[in-house]
């Protein structure tokens, strides 16, 4: 056997996996009939169920950097980041393929790292691996398709949104940026302490927290007519949504739930010019759910789950303008700055 069929293998004991012939029993949820050792996969869909499928790149010095973020970290952030998009849906993750380029010094302890990582986010999220490709490659280089499913008519797609309904948003915005910074900043040493001391700083760069029962809940209860994840940032995924529903939006900058730099970091905050409001508005990474709600079902939202973690910045207008209203109640037109891969 190649040292190509060795890394397939090792792969396959490592993460959660369905390898070979499976028997399919029965379920009412989508099942693997044929996995890993084939030359694809075979998914029986489940009764009365949506498959919703997404497609996620995570590559060597244009999403992290694989002399500063640990393995591990690059491992569960690039299936994490993936199921997110399935979380925007309001489905839930059923398996994965995942397609690695790795440069050939990689293929030992770093491997062993990113696979620590990569079987830690598929039991936290419930994904089994059935496939995918390997190959050698200059940089690190991921691809992840996530297979998920949801019930007929359940699926939350970014084109509901209509003039009147409230904007929401998940979490704090701006800490995923707060840790890049670190990252990128911080001598290396300090980093790698900072990582085993678990701080908590670097936690939603590092280790992103997908939101899968509350998007669940949403579609499940039809309560959101749009939603979509905050991976480009708040400016940037705002104007996607509103795009995609053909409308615009008005936002409180006092109302948006912004990262907190700790005292033990203000003055490198100072150095670098860090303002906890534009790393909110357009950091990006920290895939929390942006949804809007028409306001009637507001109410409703007592009830779901993670109900302490949303907040309401704002609401949907007619038109095709995206305004921030700041402190000062001075309204401006709100510009995409989030991230993008080309810029």
């Amino acid at each position: 056997m190649g040292r190509e069929g060795q890394l397939i293998k090792e792969l396959a004991r490592a993460v959660p996996s369905a390898v070979g012939r499976r028997k399919a029993g029965r379920s009412s949820g989508a099942r693997v009939s044929l996995g890993i050792g084939d030359d694809a996969a075979v998914v029986v869909p489940g009764r009365k169920a949506d498959l919703v499928v997404t497609c996620d790149a995570f590559c060597d010095g244009i999403h992290f950097l694989a002399d500063r973020h640990p393995p591990d970290s690059v491992g569960y952030k690039s299936l994490a980041r993936a199921t997110s998009d399935i979380a925007a849906m309001g489905a839930a993750p059923r398996f994965f393929l995942l397609a690695l380029g790795l440069p050939q010094r990689f293929t030992h302890e770093w491997l062993s790292g990113f696979l620590r990582g990569t079987r830690r986010a598929a039991k936290q999220l419930g994904v089994v691996l059935i496939g995918g490709d390997t190959t050698r490659s200059p940089l690190v280089s991921i691809s992840i398709t996530v297979l998920g499913e949801v019930a007929p008519g359940q699926a939350i797609p970014r084109s509901g949104a209509r003039s009147g309904d409230v904007l929401y948003v998940t979490g704090a915005l701006g800490r995923a940026q707060l840790g890049l910074e670190m990252v990128r900043n911080c001598p290396l040493s300090a980093v790698k302490s900072s990582i085993r001391s678990q701080n908590r700083i670097l936690s939603q760069h590092l280790y992103p927290q997908t939101r899968l029962k509350l998007g669940q809940w949403l579609g499940k209860h039809r309560i959101a007519s749009s939603m979509i994840d905050v991976s480009d940032g708040l400016s940037t995924d705002l104007g996607h949504l509103c795009a995609a529903s053909g409308v615009g939006a008005r936002i409180w900058a006092s109302r948006i739930p912004s990262v907190e730099i700790p005292a033990s970091r203000a003055q490198f905050a100072r150095k670098y010019k860090l303002d906890p409001l534009k790393m909110a508005l357009h950091g990006g990474d920290d895939y929390e759910l942006l949804f809007t709600v028409p306001r009637r079902l507001a109410k409703r939202l007592e009830s779901a789950p993670e109900f302490r973690d949303i907040t309401a910045i704002g609401e949907i207008e007619r038109g095709k303008q995206i305004l921030l209203v700041d402190s000062d109640g001075r309204t401006k037109s709100l510009e995409a700055g989030g991230w993008d891969p080309f810029r």
